[in-house]
């Protein structure tokens, strides 16, 4: 692979994985520190690998590809060895072995084996169903894991900062990390500020570990990032991490058990009982029949003759009546019902992906279904997350778009300090001429665009001019970061400050006025200001304050000994306004569900009125709610209430403003406490325990960080909450079908037991024969399973209340309508079997034949009324469904 260039690097996998595997510091001082590592490397420490083909795929064939082997999938014939261990199929085949060897004794070969035979080939036709059915789901699952696991990461090649997936992060690579991401390979620290890694994935210790680069510059694999931000120098990938060791272990095992699947298998196991007493009953009924003389054979002579039927004969005659009591244990065991659970799921799986959302979790899907309450995240959820700066206040004059000359350029050029220092995000200048990459969170993509754009900030000049001595990284306890800074020509030291406006106005005690002269805070300034901040949130724009203070240079010796920055007494520079756009299909979205009883709650950071003015124009708000009757609260007052006061309250509550993540949870479970089911969706780190304790957590597929979508059991990939909606809708709809399924399934078995029943005691012989039955159960119940189960999700759906979590699984109405349906079939079937010969002038054999298709026929009406479980017409809509159509027309 290497004549062409030389492929050998002055440094080998093996020495790479001792210098970061035992965090051995000593070892890579030796070697000559990180950045003798990153030569050995042929990287640049700023601008990255060149990242051309050839350069990737040497790097690759030497060190090895980001991926870790997986354990080999589970074959078909480990699926086909599973549905052989259920309980149903083994009682079948015992079954069906006796039955073939009466068969053969009664009739012969040629002819005895046909019962035997048809119902091993019924078993054979149910194995191979769920073993397909499950197969599939496996194979989907594996899918959606390579979906799931290929995560894109920042990197620098070529010095432009790019997005790769993960799969192609090869050594040599520098890869940006910042709060809520995954570590992508193990690595070196490069550059970057208090960086803090919850390495609990990998040690299990909570505590955060922090990285730095004279302690600690160790960085490893599938650990995440919990603050700060950071540059890393990859030096292993795939298996040689320790991550890739551990990963390549385990087998991903998904055999958990839906909650509609355990009420099922409840459901099912007490059929069977039932059946199995009825059988026994028969068994009883027929045998005493039989012993005391009661029965007669074709010539109307009396079967049983005490000491003149010969031995051999007993034996026959038994032995047809067990087989009599075998069929009706047949009938009674509804094995099509996990299919149908089955089938229903992965179809709407597989549907819910078109409809841009990714589900983790098999039972998220039915559990979504009965969900009360959706709390949501306002950015990215129901607004866009394309944020602009349309306002910019310096002192207490507003900034018109172009009139910045106005302003003073001393705090111009501090402002300009401030965004350029203080940030995660980064400006990449394209080498075409004026054009400007902006990387990083929305927000700080919107200030650093605007500042370039508007302000003519130029970043680099300002980044060369001061060096960087502390960081205090943004989080969304404090909502606001700051930076101590010391301009290189004159040793100066200043800290700067940006966040969110109030938390920023309350460190200040000064501020500049529009033409840079420093002026007092006084307390009817300081609400001028807060009523400046207040009129912007009013309008539904995000506010941004600017801070400042030149500082002594002991703070410098103060910040290396890792003190907190300063924070009080200082300046206010200036505010920005950035306006982050609604959705335009959210307003519909929330009708949709508030229609369909679903209470919305909107949770955000945001201060109060910004979040009151969003939830309006989304409609989450009517326009007379307030905080007066408890519509909308703050995070630290509900915080504060007590147990009682908040069980209490919850309900009422429909936006919930300067929220922690932990007011998240908290609200969570008040909400569950309450009995509600509780959808969540969250984007940040900081969501996890959130998405953790709702009952279905929905993270985001583009905002969202990796942590949580961990923690939760589907993805919304378009991030839009419309798709929310859709996910509630099938759920609804996956949930509908499965009960319109039992209803058509307990229909057939209870007609047949009855009749079998009734017919047995009274005339001793069993109309509908084992393998009539099983046929129709099979053709019925695998088929009715795809026909029902692929219904698509109707409007009426969206209009009904939601199931809570008590609701019955089996609902007054299909009772209704299963006892109507029985005791009509029951009714025509039954004067089949006692007055068929005569109404029809026919003989035996011709009127079985009879009974057994007017069965059928009665279950392809039935199939058509299980359709609509509480309509009158059942027809509705069924041109939609080419399926159910075709399935129909197969079992006729």
């Amino acid at each position: 692979a290497c004549s062409d260039q030389p492929c050998s690097f002055r440094i080998d996998q093996s020495q790479l994985t001792n210098l970061v595997k035992d965090k051995d510091l000593g070892h890579l001082q030796e070697f000559g520190g990180v950045k003798k590592v990153a030569s050995a490397l042929e990287t640049d420490v700023s601008s990255g690998i060149g990242g051309e083909l050839l350069d990737v795929s040497r790097r690759q064939n030497a060190f090895g590809i980001n991926s870790y082997k997986k354990p080999p999938a589970k074959g078909f014939f480990h699926f086909v060895f599973e549905a052989f261990k259920d309980l149903t199929i083994t009682i079948l085949l015992v079954c069906a072995g006796l039955s073939l060897g009466f068969g053969i004794k009664e009739n012969g070969v040629k002819e005895g084996w046909y019962d035997g035979g048809s119902i091993f080939v019924a078993v054979f036709l149910v194995i191979a169903v769920s073993a397909v059915s499950n197969y599939r789901q496996n194979w989907q699952f594996e899918k959606l894991s390579r979906v799931s696991g290929n995560i894109l990461i920042d990197v620098i090649r070529k010095g432009r900062r790019q997005q790769v997936s993960i799969f192609e992060i090869v050594v040599g690579d520098v890869v940006c990390l910042k709060i809520g991401d995954q570590v992508p390979a193990d690595g070196l620290f490069l550059e970057g500020h208090s960086l803090q890694v919850d390495e609990s994935s990998m040690t299990g210790e909570s505590d955060h570990v922090e990285v730095n680069s004279n302690q600690n510059p160790f960085l490893f694999s599938g650990t995440k990032v919990a603050d700060g931000y950071a540059q890393m120098l990859v030096t292993s990938v795939g298996m040689n991490t320790t991550w890739g060791e551990m990963m390549s272990s385990i087998s991903q095992d998904n055999s958990e058990q839906t909650p509609l699947q355990a009420r099922l298998n409840k459901l099912t196991s007490l059929i069977g009982k039932v059946g199995l007493a009825v059988a026994f009953l028969v068994l009883m009924v027929l045998l005493i029949r039989y012993f005391t003389g009661n029965t007669e054979d074709e010539n109307r002579n009396r079967e049983f003759v005490a000491g003149q039927t010969t031995g051999d004969d007993i034996v026959d005659s038994v032995v047809k009546i067990i087989a009599a009591a075998v069929t009706i244990v047949v009938v009674a065991i509804p094995e099509g019902l996990p299919l149908a659970v089955t089938l229903t799921l992965a179809y709407s799986m597989k549907r819910m992906m078109a409809d841009q959302a990714m589900v983790r979790k098999l039972s998220a899907c039915e559990t979504m279904g009965s969900a009360t309450t959706i709390c949501t995240d306002k950015t990215g959820t129901l607004t866009m997350n394309q944020m602009k700066v349309t306002k910019f206040w310096v002192g207490n004059d507003s900034a018109a778009e172009n009139a910045y000359s106005s302003a003073s350029k001393y705090v111009l050029d501090l402002i300009q300090d401030g965004v350029a220092l203080n940030t995660t995000g980064s400006v990449y200048k394209l080498s075409s001429g004026s054009e400007y990459e902006f990387s990083g969170s929305p927000t700080e993509k919107a200030i650093l665009s605007w500042a370039v754009s508007q302000l003519s900030m130029d970043m680099e000049e300002i980044k060369k001019s001061y060096e960087v001595i502390q960081v205090e990284a943004f989080n969304s306890q404090k909502k606001r970061s700051g930076v101590l800074i010391k301009k290189s020509v004159d040793d100066m030291v200043h800290v700067h400050w940006k966040g969110a406006a109030e938390m920023v106005l309350a460190m200040c005690s000064s501020f500049y006025d529009g033409s840079g002269i420093e002026k007092d805070l006084d307390k009817d300034e300081r609400s001028r200001f807060e009523q400046i901040i207040q009129g912007m949130a009013a309008s539904s724009l995000r506010c941004i304050a600017f801070a400042h203070k030149q500082v002594s240079k002991e703070a410098t010796t103060e910040g290396e000994d890792r003190k907190k920055i300063q924070e009080d007494s200082m300046t206010l520079l200036g505010l920005v306004g950035i306006k982050d756009p609604c959705r335009p299909d959210v307003r519909s979205a929330v009708q949709a569900c508030q229609n369909a009883g679903v209470n919305i709650k909107m949770i955000t950071g945001d201060n109060i009125f910004t979040a009151k003015a969003i939830a309006t124009e989304c409609g989450i708000l009517r326009p007379r709610d307030d905080a007066f009757n408890g519509a909308i609260v703050e995070g630290a007052e509900f915080r504060n209430y007590t147990p009682d006061e908040r069980l209490r309250r919850v309900e009422k509550i429909r936006v919930m403003a300067r929220s922690s993540p932990f007011d998240k949870l908290l609200m969570v479970q008040c909400l569950k406490q309450k009995g509600h089911v509780v959808a969540v969706t969250g984007d940040g780190t900081n969501d996890a325990p959130a998405l953790k304790e709702a009952d279905i957590g929905l993270s985001m597929g583009i905002q969202g960080t990796e942590v949580a979508k961990e923690s939760s059991d589907i993805v919304i990939l378009d991030d839009n909450f419309a798709s929310v909606v859709t996910v509630l809708w099938w759920g609804r709809c996956v949930y509908n079908n499965i009960q319109k399924f039992i209803q058509f399934q307990l229909t057939v078995n209870v007609v047949a037991l009855v009749i079998n029943f009734v017919a047995a005691v009274s005339s001793g012989d069993v109309p509908l024969t084992a393998i009539q039955l099983l046929w129709v159960n099979l053709i019925m119940d695998t088929l009715g399973a795809l026909a029902l189960a692929t219904e698509r999700p109707t409007r009426e759906l969206m209009e009904k209340p939601p199931v809570g979590r008590t609701e019955p699984l089996i609902t007054n109405v299909m009772w209704r309508n299963l006892v109507a349906q029985a005791t009509y079939q029951m009714a025509v079937l039954l004067t089949l079997q006692f007055k068929g010969e005569s109404i029809f002038g026919v003989d035996e054999a011709v009127k079985q034949t009879l009974i057994f298709n007017a069965f059928v026929l009665c279950q392809v009406f039935n199939e058509f009324n299980a359709r609509k479980l509480e309509k009158k017409n059942v027809f509705k809509g069924i041109h939609k469904n080419k399926l159910f159509l075709g399935i129909i027309s197969m079992t006729v």
